[in-house]
């Protein structure tokens, strides 16, 4: 596959999302509670869904979810908001330089679950790519 096409088209985007949210997060939390600031951006990003939904015809009535898929989006939901409670806390703490590649850290614990609980083989290249980046936030995280 093209890395332009598919997956890793929207994994990019992700990524450069990813990247302003850690630099607006940081000037938008100055002076602000950091639990506060995450429950408002929740919100925001609830209702910005909801309208993008909407408007694309994509709504459907949850209600015909499957149980199985409500149990995980559940504790999709719980595993997203304590991340991102946990890592507002630490932008206001820290250095979003230095936040940020430690929250990136999940690329290698995400190898770790794939491995155990979805039964992923990753290859002897994804293996060092993936201790590459636990190098790297090694590397950024600790000062000399």
């Amino acid at each position: 596959m093209s890395p332009t096409h598919g997956w890793f088209f929207w994994a990019a985007w992700s990524a450069a999302f990813a990247a302003l949210t850690a630099i607006f997060a940081k000037v938008g939390i100055r002076g602000v509670d950091s639990d506060m600031a995450t429950l408002v951006r929740t919100v925001l990003i609830v209702v910005a869904l909801s309208a993008f939904v909407w408007s694309t015809g994509k709504w459907t009535d949850p209600r015909g979810l499957p149980a199985r898929t409500w149990v995980f989006l559940v504790l999709s939901a719980l595993a997203t908001g304590a991340s991102w409670v946990c890592y507002f806390r630490a932008l206001q703490m820290g250095e979003a330089s230095r936040v940020a590649p430690v929250d990136k850290f999940s690329v290698v614990l995400v190898a770790l679950f794939a491995v155990a609980f979805l039964g992923e083989r990753p290859g002897l290249r994804e293996w060092a790519g993936i201790g590459l980046v636990g190098a790297g936030v090694l590397l950024l995280a600790l000062k000399p």
